[in-house]
């Protein structure tokens, strides 16, 4: 069984707006709604479990509730920091499921495809990350802003979701995690304490976080490009809330 950990309990500070960003409307509909359709899309998932704000939780069941043909689904309490927020979610996720992945419910414009690759590459490799290879040049600088080195840009890559795991291992560094007391960027960064290599998948630039008010303005403009040709590629109708048949390719 395939698992997907949607952490959605962020107040989103850099988006300078009172509602949480994942409540935002783009095109219409909100933003957590787009990146559970697009989950619901892909075969291979088989349920979801939205990590919300705990004084969000009804709404966010009310939400989901209103929306024919997602796959099985479960709201939990999010925590203060993301990572508590997983944890919270691992906790109520049976040892069955095998595979779990791990997606920012602000990335709307996530591809089935792009899902299911994750999904394989977690099988093969035990953990793997999706992310785009870094376009600038970065600059390691000192607490003055004063340049120290310059990483060779080849081997810079920015970092996406979903993360994929075997279930076992992402337990194992969460357990790990919190008698440490280490507090992680992603979810990798805590497996890769344990010592197991992350795979990374190359992902796309389109699949963009909603943090800052111009990431809507950008969002919606590739969702619109989008529509023309890759509607039945995602087997979603977007104007009827529903998923239907299609190429999930």
């Amino acid at each position: 069984m395939v698992t997907v950990i949607l952490p959605a309990a962020g107040q989103g500070k850099r988006m300078n707006h009172v509602t949480n960003k994942v409540f935002i409307p783009l095109l219409n509909r909100p933003v957590l709604i787009h990146s559970v359709l697009a989950f619901s899309a892909c075969p291979e998932v088989d349920n979801l479990v939205i990590a919300a704000a705990r004084s969000e939780i009804a709404f966010v069941e009310k939400m989901l509730s209103g929306v024919a043909g997602i796959k099985p689904w479960k709201v939990v309490a999010g925590g203060s920091e993301r990572q508590y927020s997983i944890a919270n979610a691992l906790a109520v996720i049976p040892d069955t499921v095998e595979v779990i992945l791990v997606h920012d419910a602000a990335r709307p414009l996530i591809k089935p495809r792009m899902i299911s690759q994750m999904i394989a590459a977690a099988r093969e490799f035990k953990a793997a990350g999706l992310a785009v290879p870094l376009k600038d040049t970065v600059k390691k600088v000192d607490e003055d802003c004063f340049v120290t080195e310059t990483p060779a840009r080849r081997s810079m890559w920015i970092m996406q979701t979903p993360q994929a795991f075997d279930a076992a291992i992402l337990r194992q560094a969460y357990i790990h995690a919190a008698q440490d007391g280490f507090l992680g960027t992603d979810d990798a960064s805590l497996v890769e304490r344990l010592g197991i290599r992350v795979k990374l998948v190359e992902g796309s630039y389109s699949n963009v976080k909603i943090t800052t008010p111009e990431d809507i303005i950008i969002a919606e403009a590739l969702m619109k490009k989008r529509y023309g040709y890759e509607m039945l590629r995602f087997g979603v109708d977007y104007e009827e809330n529903r998923v239907v048949e299609g190429n999930f390719k």
